[in-house]
Order: structure tokens, then sequence, then C-alpha cells
């Protein structure tokens, strides 16, 4: 490890460019390898232990990150792979691939996936929207996904003494929970990210590929299933029909100590504490139940991938750095020092002693991204899901509504 961070300490006041002071006298023929990340994905403990022991291992490469926000990302890696000299490395989000792919500016690394980093271990929810036509662009890196959080005291008032196994037992205990001036379930009516669960978990899509195009599925059975359980689920609490789950916040609206249950991302605990923090001990996790025992939910997966640009100045030494932050050995430390998911299954037991991030780690073995088209990103701008679930929760007629939002799914993934 050069000496250089000595010279050129991290400031959290910077965007935390780390190795980020320039080369030294006498490094000649030292390649630094540019690394952009997205705000707050990893700690600044995570990185300086990173670069010393990359660097240490790695006789002339320097390491040089560069924190990004996710406001007007797109276009600015977009602009970055098609221009010169950009950099060598970057983390986008798992289902922003497919929309640079479409460039044809993103090198393949369906070879090392498969030779060096094991790929057939991966998340399903990282990798398959890493993957394009075949090849694999997008190599994961982390992952988040929602899970059930509960009030424990609420749970013990209603005789529960444990979570539910399976969805048609998580409907009788929620109902159970709905009582005495609580709510079994917050659940706002727009949630279509825990609508995409349900829906997938019968075998349903969002939209499918038909070889030359994409066409939105809100209408076969399988999704209308999904659907009317989700409208089974929501009615057994007072979240609003015509909003989602930021309107109002739904951690705010836990933290009023008498709902019984929210789904999201632990990371809302956060939020539910400061506002309560008399339910720091009341919390506890379980994962979104599954038709069957033994088999959770379906959950979108969020997370990021790391992508190298074909146009990579330090493009050899840039895959290495990817194959080392996707490894055992850093998906290991990333996990516990961010409470992330890592990136394979088989290492879910690393988080073992994490009660919120273990419950995360087993829906997503199941864990699923949105429809791998570079058009997705406009369909979400407009999203024809919202007003669709709000007409079925209001009694509009679900196999209409579905028809008419699917529809426009379709003409936005034509464009």
């Amino acid at each position: 490890m050069k000496n250089r961070h000595l010279l050129c300490p991290l400031a959290a006041a910077t965007a935390l460019a780390l190795a980020g002071c320039g080369l030294l006298p006498g490094d000649e023929g030292t390649r630094t390898v540019n690394v952009w990340l997205m705000r707050d994905s990893v700690s600044e403990d995570f990185l300086q232990r990173f670069t010393a022991d990359y660097e240490a291992q790695h006789e002339g490469v320097e390491l040089k990150f560069t924190f990004q926000e996710w406001t007007g990302i797109g276009k600015k890696v977009t602009e970055a792979i098609r221009g010169q000299g950009g950099p060598d490395v970057i983390e986008v989000g798992n289902t922003q691939v497919a929309q640079y792919a479409d460039t044809d500016k993103l090198y393949d690394l369906t070879l090392e996936s498969v030779r060096d980093l094991g790929s057939e271990d991966w998340l399903p929810g990282l990798a398959e929207p890493g993957r394009i036509g075949g090849t694999q662009y997008g190599i994961p890196w982390y992952a988040a996904n929602r899970v059930v959080i509960y009030h424990k005291d609420l749970f013990a008032q209603a005789g529960l003494t444990k979570p539910p196994a399976t969805r048609a037992q998580w409907l009788d205990d929620t109902e159970k929970l709905n009582r005495n001036g609580s709510q079994g379930i917050y659940l706002a009516g727009q949630d279509w990210y825990t609508l995409a669960g349900f829906i997938w978990d019968e075998g349903g899509q969002l939209a499918e590929d038909k070889g030359s195009e994409w066409t939105g599925a809100l209408d076969s059975p399988a999704a209308l299933r999904g659907m009317d359980f989700y409208k089974n689920l929501q009615s057994l609490g007072s979240g609003p029909k015509n909003a989602d789950e930021q309107t109002p916040p739904q951690a705010e609206v836990f933290a009023q100590g008498d709902v019984a249950q929210i789904i999201a991302t632990p990371s809302a605990v956060a939020a539910i504490t400061k506002a309560n923090p008399g339910l720091k001990d009341k919390l506890g996790f379980f994962p979104i139940p599954g038709k069957k025992a033994g088999q959770p939910c379906a959950v979108f997966t969020g997370g990021s991938d790391l992508i190298v640009p074909e146009n990579a100045p330090e493009r050899n030494a840039a895959i290495e750095v990817v194959k080392a932050l996707a490894g055992e050995k850093w998906q290991t430390e990333l996990a516990r020092a961010m409470n992330y998911v890592p990136n394979k299954t088989s290492l879910a037991s690393v988080v073992e002693g994490q009660e919120a991030t273990a419950v995360m780690a087993v829906g997503a073995a199941r864990g699923k991204a949105t429809p791998n088209s570079p058009q997705w990103a406009d369909v979400e701008a407009a999203n024809p899901i919202k007003p669709y679930m709000t007409a079925v929760l209001q009694g509009e007629d679900p196999k209409e509504a579905a028809e008419a939002a699917s529809a426009r799914i379709t003409e936005a993934l034509a464009e």
C-alpha cells in the first residue's frame, strides 16, 4: 500500500474521492482505475479497507473513487460510455443495465461471469437484469428487497406467537390484527413493487418479451390473481387506495404505534424509530409469505450491478476490480458493513447475525426485477400500474382495468 493516502486523507465533505490526490512523483507507469459509485452505497471505512487491500495486492494500480448522485445519473452514464476516456467501472441500478446495454457501449463480461465469479449462484433479481440477449453486461454487486416489518406487541395481543408461513395464513393473521383500533396492515393502494411480487408468485409478469416486441401482461389470469390477493390484503387496513407508500410515508404511519405490519425494506426502521424511539425493541421481521410454506413470496430486488464501458481506458484492470468487489471476500465485508444482501444465495449465511438482513436474504433468493427492456424507464415515468391498482381497489372491473393498463405498457415499451 502506498503512503499517498496519508498525504491525501478522506474528507466527508468531498465526494469521497479516495485516491483522488493524483499521482506522486516517481509513479510513472502506475495505472489509475476510475470507479464511479453512487452516493451512500458504501461507507468510508469500507472503501478505505478495500482500497488498501486491493492496492497492496496489485502493484502499479491505483483506485480513484468518485461518488455520483442518483438524480440525473442516466444521462450522465450514457454520455460517459459514449465519450472518450470516461470511468473504468460504474455502479448502476440493476434495472438500468438494459438501457445502457442498448447503446452497444458496454463490455461483454460473460466469460468472467462464468469462469471467475460463479454466476450460476447469483441472485436472480441482480443477474437477470444484467443479462441482455444472453450476454452478461452487469455484474451483481448488492441487493435489498422488501420484507414484512411487524409490531411484536400487537402480534402478542392478538395471540399470534410466530409469523405466518403462507399467504393464506397471512390473511387470517392480518384479519385478527385488524381490531381494537389497530390496523392489521398499512398497505397503500399504489405500492406496485409489492404487487409485482404477488403477480410473479402466481406465475405472471408485468410485461412479456414476445421476441420482436414487449407487451403488457397485467391482464393475464396469473397477474389478475396477484392483484386479487393484493386487494384482499389491502382491505385489512386503512391505507389510501389512490396513493403510494410515500404519500404519506408509511414508516411515519407505522411509527404511530397502531399499525401491526408494513411491507418495506429494513431501511425503513431508521425513520420509524426516529419518529417513535419507543418502538426500537418492538420490531420484528419476516419474509413476505408465499403460497406454500417454506417458499417465500417472490419479491422485487433492488440493488446495483457493476458495468465496464467499452471505452474504459484501463479496461483490463477495471475487470479485475469488478471481480474483487463481486467476489466472496468483499461481498462478505460489504454485506456486514452496509446491511446489504450479498450477490450469491450461498453467501446468505454471512448475515445470519443481522436479523433484518437475514430475512431479506431469504426473500432475495426468489427475487426478480422489472422487465428487461431499455424502455421500461418510460413505463415507470408514466406508470399506468398505479391508476390500474386504484381502479381495482375502488371497485372497477379488474379485467377491463388490467387490459387498459397493459395496452399503455405495450405502447410505452414500443417507443
